[in-house]
């Protein structure tokens, strides 16, 4: 079985956002599925990119081959240091500022 890590397209029209997911090379591009890994939304600015950098390691190790979209956000990723995406949760959000009046 020949293993792919690709984009699966997800959102409205012309506001795409997309899952970083680990699927058999066979299926459709928004068909079954083995792992999701990652999201990527290019419409926010800077743009949104969460990865399971540990988990898609591990698949490449396994056989996995990521596609040239994916390839390029992973090298993206490193670039950024972006972690999991539970990392990238655990930063402090300011507090909301309160209406006077």
């Amino acid at each position: 079985m020949a293993v792919t890590i690709r984009l699966q397209r997800h959102g409205a029209k012309k506001h795409p956002f997309y899952r970083v997911v680990v699927a058999d090379s066979r299926r459709a591009r928004n068909g079954k599925f083995l792992e999701w890994v990652g999201t990527y939304n290019p419409g926010k600015e800077p743009v949104a990119l969460d990865l399971e950098l540990p988990r898609i390691d591990e698949w490449v190790k396994n056989g996995a081959q990521p596609s040239d979209v994916v390839r390029d956000l992973i090298k993206m990723a490193r670039k950024r240091g972006v972690a999991a995406p539970a990392a990238a949760a655990a930063t402090p959000v300011p507090a909301a500022k309160t209406k006077k009046g």
